[in-house]
């Protein structure tokens, strides 16, 4: 049955026991753990079914057609899938360009586009990235040539997390070479269908592939496809890194991370060493700050205050500390922290080499640790650039 109308009347357990119960009801993958990606088939089904039952896009306003949370209340809400296990679906329509349509986008893109992306018919991919131009966008070379009523596009992005399972993917590309840089660039997005698009998986250490190059050799995109103004697409692609760099800043995988150390240490018959147990508190405290900084952030920009500096140190903080606890239970575990696997025989039912190698990547996208310590020493600190 569809929730209440007004969730955000009921009070927090009575709304924690109704999403349990609807999470424990509907979803049926066998994945179990938040840091695997729900794909193809799995990810649709259990998006559909959230926007069927009116339990999807918490944090979108109601006259949007998203559920329209508090800041209490989407928390919970995010609570609820840890607590069950559920996998991530790469909801980049969602998260990252539905914020920016309501932003920069005409009435009728958000029309055409924001439905598709809450029933989940449409997957959608980030095209930012490219060969020599991955943090540093001002140097993409992907060249968007104007054509009168469209841009015939030319170009290769690369780590683009599932190209092979989006139907749409938003870009940046090259539309000027006369200005400075950043302001030769417009968004646009376009069909994955559209002639000349070509999607390479890229296998990684983990052993999946969810990451891609795509390859663009004149490709036809109509200019009704550009979101903001030609040539402002620095501007939109900026405000759309503030919205990933805020969604990598929860501290969900850190969360799982720390609960995989426990019960590892658990079966290993560590939890009475002393060294051990002052090693997993210090983490359990960092733990607790990166929630306590994340809910600090949420509340300040929810409450209209700028809080767009503060996204790039959870981002920064999330996905070391991520890496922190990874890396502990690979080091407590000894010998069998390097095994392709779980071990059984020694009651140890998590995959170790397997958390140490997806966490690699969490301090290279969404902009590099390097680039975000670049931009809290600029913005946030303002230290005199070098």
């Amino acid at each position: 049955m569809p929730p209440r109308t007004d969730l955000n009347a009921l009070a927090d357990e009575d709304f924690r026991q109704r999403w349990r119960a609807w999470i424990e009801a509907h979803y049926t993958s066998p994945l179990r753990d938040p840091l695997h990606r729900l794909t193809g088939d799995a990810a649709r089904g259990w998006l559909r079914a959230q926007h069927r039952d009116g339990w999807r896009a918490p944090a979108l306003p109601a006259e949007h057609g998203g559920m329209g949370l508090s800041l209490r209340k989407q928390l919970i809400y995010q609570q609820e899938l840890e607590r069950f296990g559920v996998a991530r679906p790469m909801d980049m329509g969602l998260r990252l360009l539905a914020p920016v349509l309501l932003r920069y986008g005409t009435p009728a893109q958000v029309a055409r586009y924001l439905p598709r992306i809450l029933s989940g018919d449409d997957f959608w991919c980030q095209g930012y990235s490219e060969p020599n131009a991955g943090s540093d966008l001002a140097n993409l070379r992907t060249e968007a040539v104007d054509r009168g009523s469209h841009f015939i596009v030319n170009g290769q992005k690369t780590w683009t997390t599932m190209a092979d399972d989006s139907s749409m993917m938003f870009l940046l590309a090259r539309t000027s070479r006369e200005a400075k840089k950043q302001a030769g660039i417009t968004f646009l997005v376009v069909p994955m269908s559209t002639r000349g698009i070509r999607v390479r998986p890229i296998r990684t250490l983990s052993g999946e592939s969810h990451f891609c190059e795509v390859f663009l050799d004149d490709v036809a995109i109509p200019k009704d496809n550009v979101i903001g103004a030609i040539g402002d697409g620095w501007t939109v692609g900026k405000a759309l890194l503030g919205f990933e760099r805020f969604s990598h800043g929860s501290p969900e995988l850190a969360r799982h991370a720390l609960k995989v150390l426990r019960e590892s240490a658990r079966a290993l018959g560590l939890s009475r060493c002393e060294r051990f147990r002052e090693r997993l508190e210090r983490l359990a405290c960092d733990v607790a700050d990166a929630q306590a900084l994340f809910e600090s952030v949420c509340s300040t920009a929810m409450a209209g205050g700028d809080a767009e500096d503060d996204f790039s140190m959870l981002k920064l903080f999330n996905a070391e500390l991520a890496q922190r606890i990874a890396d502990a239970c690979v080091e407590t575990a000894g010998p069998v922290g390097g095994l392709v696997g779980a071990a059984p025989a020694m009651d140890l039912v998590h995959d170790l080499e397997w958390l140490a190698m997806t966490t690699r990547p969490l301090t290279i996208f969404g902009g590099t640790a390097q680039l975000q310590r670049n931009l809290i020493a600029t913005r946030t600190l303002e230290l005199p650039r070098s």
